[in-house]
């Protein structure tokens, strides 16, 4: 159950969650390295001093290509930007709506830019030149499309081998496209749905896309701006791709925008207050020690902004090149995971290079075959990330979350003792609601070292402790506090349990005074 939709029911129109901006990069693996583009030359007879000519001459080849393809698709040559830091994706959208066009090339633009490529160097050791990498800059091509399938997006290309290339789409534009074809109305402003006729069709559209046999529609692309690819390496070349930056996103789409502005301002100053280190090293996949520090082996570089965004305000968590972040623009509530860096979350996959098929807990990799996993945990961050939030607004008293437990229960047959959340089970409720239990699952382990140096443990150690916190874990159970994750010994905190611990703990903390000034 999405809990913060529950919450908020009545003033939300609907929800959907999937792909915003998605950029893959594509890598010509055997001309990667020196030593592997030496191998080519050597194979089409072009010796390692003439590399620079031979470079110069495929250059201004693919250029001529993308001049005449620029030409045939728009009648627009290419245009020329004098320096890197102009926003390419403005430009294109003012010549989109300079030229009125609604589907196909927008334009393409050419800017010289740095690079990573190789040039000749003596060795004197060889007795000839060999390749050396070398940071230049060479000229990149730009190709902006209004896409008949994926909506507004780009592809750049370096003009000098390697041959990097780089293909940028959007998710949301993606589904402006699809909800084209499916006859679906809607109101888009950028890439933010304010309105859609049909919220469910939308959110099948949307996950839809990862079905997707990308390496066939990324080849596709690649093969329409770079043509020559096969006239200079032959049939057997390819681009091997990667996910290199994802967002993940999840729009909370109210009525109006006087509806999501008193609740926007309540949910940034309760992210802000309970944004926590540990909480937002657990919605980052950081383990923490069980004294509740980061790793001693880790060093992160943990940073939060507040700041004003559009006519809203936005609140943003990085980490390890990786975020968090919630935002509102007119009537939309924005959730974002951003992932840059996956290898900082590990997930169970096969070893790479066993035939055997052994699986181990690895880090996930950039890869196409990661793409499903990649998006599954960054749509388990989100959730983690919107029921923490959902808290901003409840209407139980603590005195209605009291009596939930106060009295003894009866399951099977068995009856179970009521909780005594001030007396011998505080310290117990205390340690499962530290932040982290948000993001993380609870295990008897981590509850061992968080209760090993209070009263509650009665000086017990080793399996009697393990003993005792296992029978209380069942009590937990028993009043539905934690529900048990299938096949394994973790629990998670239900609602019923979240809004307890998160009480408990604010309650035991507020001073005398502040209870007063807020009572009067």
């Amino acid at each position: 159950m999405d809990i913060l939709l529950h919450k908020l029911d009545g003033l939300i129109n609907g929800v959907i969650e999937g792909f915003d901006r998605i950029v893959f990069k594509g890598t010509l693996k055997p001309i990667a390295y020196a030593a592997g583009m030496a191998v080519f030359l050597g194979r089409i007879n072009v010796l390692n001093k003439e590399y620079k000519n031979w470079a110069e001459n495929q250059s201004k080849a693919i250029v001529g290509y993308a001049e005449q393809y620029a030409f045939n698709q728009s009648e627009i040559k290419i245009q020329y930007l004098p320096s890197y830091r102009i926003r390419k994706e403005e430009v294109a959208h003012k010549q989109q709506a300079a030229s009125g066009i609604q589907s196909g090339l927008v334009g393409v633009w050419s800017c010289v830019e740095s690079c990573k490529t190789y040039h000749a160097v003596y060795d004197k050791n060889a007795g000839f030149p060999q390749l050396q990498h070398k940071n230049s800059r060479c000229k990149h091509l730009y190709f902006y499309y209004d896409h008949e399938d994926f909506g507004f997006m780009s592809i750049r290309l370096q003009t000098w081998a390697p041959y990097e290339i780089q293909i940028a789409l959007n998710g949301r534009e993606w589904l402006r496209r699809q909800l084209d074809k499916a006859g679906i109305k809607y109101v888009v402003v950028g890439n933010k749905f304010l309105h859609i006729d049909d919220y469910d069709k939308a959110q099948s559209l949307l996950a839809a896309q990862l079905d997707t046999r990308w390496i066939d529609v990324l080849d596709r692309l690649a093969a329409e701006v770079f043509p020559s690819m096969r006239e200079i390496f032959g049939e057997h070349f390819g681009y091997t791709w990667i996910l290199w930056q994802s967002e993940w996103a999840k729009d909370y789409i109210f009525s109006d925008p006087q509806s999501l502005d008193p609740i926007m301002n309540n949910v940034t100053r309760h992210a802000f207050l309970t944004g926590t280190y540990d909480r937002i090293l657990g919605y980052m996949g950081r383990p923490l020690s069980p004294n509740g520090q980061p790793h001693h082996a880790s060093k992160p570089d943990l940073r939060t902004r507040c700041k004003k965004w559009h006519n809203g305000a936005r609140i943003r968590h990085y980490l390890d090149d990786n975020s968090v972040k919630l935002y509102n623009e007119q009537n939309v509530l924005r959730f974002e995971f951003t992932m840059n860096n996956p290898a900082k979350f590990r997930v169970y996959r096969t070893v790479e290079g066993r035939n055997d098929g052994e699986k181990k807990f690895l880090p996930m990799r950039k890869g196409i075959a990661d793409i499903n996993v990649r998006t599954q945990i960054c749509s388990a961050r989100l959730k983690n990330f919107t029921e923490h939030l959902a808290t901003f607004r409840d209407d139980t008293s603590f005195g209605d979350l009291i009596s939930m437990v106060s009295k003894p229960v009866t399951a099977a047959g068995k009856r179970h003792r009521a909780l005594d959340i001030t007396g011998k089970d505080r310290e117990l409720l205390l340690a499962i609601a530290d932040p982290k239990y948000n993001a993380d699952a609870i295990t008897n382990k981590h509850l061992q070292g968080a209760l090993s140096n209070t009263e509650w443990t009665n000086g017990l150690t080793g399996k009697q402790l393990s003993g005792r916190i296992s029978r209380n874990l069942r009590l937990l159970r028993e009043h539905r506090l934690i529900k048990k994750l299938p096949n394994q010994h973790r629990y998670m905190l239900t609602e019923k349990g979240r809004l307890l611990t998160i009480a408990l703990s604010q309650l035991l903390g507020v001073k005398i005074n502040d209870l007063t000034q807020l009572v009067a």
